[in-house]
């Protein structure tokens, strides 16, 4: 509703305010969506069950991401070549009122039959006292504040680079058709054969990676191309960290251990992150708006180069989850 509400604004204060509530709603079930699953999954099959399962969110966000280009390509939205409304806002308005629906047939997950433990939260915190619990949580925030450097400027830089913006949204979707091959296939191999450090270590190094073909700009297929980075990235790192922290935190604090991480990542690193890309962004604009992409992508390149070397060498997680 609040999404709906927000796709007709025209004056920021409304905006805000409707995009606020609705973050304020959401940002919950990030975490709570994975302790439901895991939940439901016998733990010695987590592993391998738990990736085939959350891939049907990222085939969701391909079908959003086609749907955006359809609206745009056939003039749905506007009137007399005026928006008559946010169109990524509408759909997700939309898409969102389902998911709610359908959240009344997920499994019955009924909370712990013994009585909540309200420190939990902070006995989710102690797990910083060891080691390789700290290095992970440290670079899972590192990397988030470098993530922006994506999901920020990605769309007026394909659209630079000679990208149509009618097919921006369709063309991001290849980082979810990499994912969707990550998590239904390569993942629930490399969970068994490879084991979660050198896991996690793929999705630190994709990063850079992809940064890398971003600053040199061109050819146009390549820098495409490496948008597949981000899905490889994305499985690699942060949904197998998920798995990976459901199997170190003690039972009575797993749903508090994911929403430390969730925490850390998607609230203190996505937003430090943001004002950190704009920051950058600023200073790489001429006078008449046009950005300098490769300095600008250069510098989360080293930075995620820094956190895959930082993590070889530093995460070394108990043998029982290696």
């Amino acid at each position: 509703v609040c999404l709906l509400y927000a796709a007709f604004q025209r004056k920021f204060l409304p905006l805000f305010l409707a995009m606020f509530i609705y973050s304020l709603l959401y940002a919950p079930t990030l975490a709570i969506v994975n302790s439901v699953m895991f939940s439901n999954i016998p733990k010695d099959i987590i592993g391998t069950v738990s990736p085939r399962i959350r891939v049907w969110g990222t085939i969701g966000w391909i079908i959003a991401g086609w749907l955006l280009s359809v609206l745009r390509t056939s003039g749905a939205g506007s009137l007399g070549g005026e928006k008559k409304y946010s169109d990524s806002l509408f759909v997700a308005g939309v898409l969102s009122l389902l998911m709610g629906i359908y959240c009344f047939t997920l499994p019955h997950t009924p909370p712990p039959e013994n009585p909540s433990n309200p420190l939990a939260f902070l006995e989710a915190i102690s797990m910083m006292k060891e080691t390789y619990f700290l290095v992970f949580l440290v670079i899972s925030f590192i990397v988030t504040t470098e993530l922006q450097f994506y999901y920020v400027p990605t769309a007026p830089f394909l659209q630079d680079i000679g990208v149509s913006s009618n097919y921006v949204p369709a063309v991001m979707t290849i980082a979810q058709i990499a994912e969707i091959v990550g998590m239904a296939v390569l993942l629930p191999w490399a969970m068994e054969n490879m084991g979660i450090q050198w896991v996690l270590a793929i999705g630190v190094i994709a990063w850079p990676l992809r940064y890398m073909i971003f600053a040199m700009m061109k050819p146009l297929w390549l820098v495409i191309a490496s948008l597949g980075f981000h899905g490889i990235g994305y499985t690699f790192f942060f949904f197998a960290g998920q798995v990976f922290v459901d199997k170190v935190a003690p039972e009575e604090i797993r749903a508090s251990a994911q929403a430390l991480i969730t925490v850390a990542t998607l609230g203190l690193g996505n937003f430090i992150g943001t004002q950190f890309t704009g920051i950058i962004l600023d200073i790489f604009k001429d006078e008449e708006g046009k950005f300098e992409w490769r300095p600008i992508f250069i510098i989360p390149c080293v930075l995620t180069v820094l956190c895959a070397i930082a993590f070889v060498l530093f995460f070394h997680p108990p043998s029982a989850v290696k």
